[in-house]
């Protein structure tokens, strides 16, 4: 088993949180994992890039080299454009179908979705009104994690367990927010392959 990730979006989206639960299921699986984060402003708004690479065997690199990606996670439609290059041409892109227009020059959202058309395996969804709809818009890169978890190689279940232990400090409440946010994204992702 091998799955290289990549994670993209704008800060505050929560794209560490969901490297976060991803690396615990991967750990508990008993899997080798290797995670390289790439932050372009620190603040708010700039754009934030992790490569989270997991495997059955010993990984040498933490870096996914251009057309190796199995799958790419974003929060953000553009900033999936961006890190296309690094999809092989089988992989998959789960993507929020809702910009993050933090730039003047944002482009025109016709031309990103055409080009998003463009590809034969992904997933494009409005993580924000799933998230409202499941509890909480707050749980949105949640429902993105449960979009991508049928293409991550570890069992939903685990995933769910990643939630437990990441956020279980913050009390059941969140949890069971998470977790069903989760499940909502899962839902969407099962009704699209």
């Amino acid at each position: 088993m091998k799955t290289d990730i990549i994670l993209s979006g704008v800060g505050g989206q929560g794209i560490l949180s969901i490297a976060a639960v991803i690396g615990e299921a991967a750990l508990k699986e008993g899997l080798y994992m290797k995670q390289a984060e790439v932050h372009g402003m620190s603040q708010r708004g700039g754009d934030v890039q992790s490569n989270l690479r997991l495997s059955d065997q010993p990984i040498a690199s933490d870096l996914i080299p251009h057309g190796q990606a199995d799958l790419i996670i974003s929060l953000e439609p553009m900033e999936a454009l961006r890190y296309l290059p690094y999809l092989k041409k089988d992989g998959w892109l789960v993507t929020n179908s809702q910009p993050f227009v933090n730039i003047p020059n944002y482009p025109d959202m016709e031309k990103v979705n055409a080009e998003l058309d463009k590809l034969p395996h992904k997933v494009v969804l409005d993580v924000e009104a799933i998230a409202k709809e499941a509890g909480s818009v707050r749980a949105a890169n949640i429902v993105m994690l449960g979009a991508a978890t049928p293409f991550i190689g570890i069992d939903f279940d685990k995933i769910e367990d990643g939630i437990r232990r990441i956020f279980g400090r913050k009390g059941e409440d969140i949890v069971n927010m998470n977790l069903k946010a989760l499940k909502a994204g899962f839902d969407v992702a099962q009704s699209v392959q």
